[in-house]
């Protein structure tokens, strides 16, 4: 009957939305990845095929550091630091947790058909798809998409390229 129907508005806001699940937290993000603060730019990965896909997460907040310079009166997050995030989460698919003390580290070596779609501004929840394109072994060259959105626009978007250095 009439109880069924439970009229949304009677569901608070703050309870509507389910939170985005967490496949690696923070600690295991840091466990692979070797950047630190200020430069580690993914909070969460909510979807995660290592050497296929992976989808990270960054909270956009007033207290980044970037904001005060970029722009005091018009806080924006900086379109490089979206391409950085994004390269950060192209770090993950190819770094498998299980492989994070090896010495194939991937360095960030080319970004095309970069585009812009929207400012990103503190209280968005940056969400960045990467999708591995082609590995090519023999000379540790990876080719990646990716696609950032805020909600359900695309905010950013390109064509990453990653090269493995080993240490020697």
């Amino acid at each position: 009957g009439e109880a069924a129907n439970v009229d949304v508005e009677q569901v608070p806001i703050e309870k509507r939305f389910e939170e985005f699940p967490s496949v690696l937290d923070i600690n295991k993000i840091r466990d692979i990845l070797p950047h630190r603060y200020p430069f580690l730019l993914v909070d969460r990965v909510i979807e995660y095929q290592p050497g296929v896909t992976a989808v990270g997460i960054k909270n956009v907040t007033i207290n980044d550091n970037f904001f005060p310079g970029h722009f005091p009166e018009r806080p924006i997050m900086p379109g490089v630091l979206m391409v950085e995030a994004m390269a950060q989460v192209g770090g993950l698919v190819m770094l498998k947790p299980e492989a994070g003390g090896s010495k194939e580290i991937f360095f960030f070596a080319g970004v095309d058909k970069v585009r812009f779609r929207k400012p990103v501004i503190a209280g968005d929840t940056l969400v960045m798809r990467m999708n591995l394109v082609k590995f090519q072994k023999r000379f540790g060259i990876v080719k990646m998409e990716g696609k950032a959105y805020v909600g359900k626009n695309v905010v950013c978007e390109g064509e990453f390229t990653l090269a493995m250095a080993s240490s020697d």
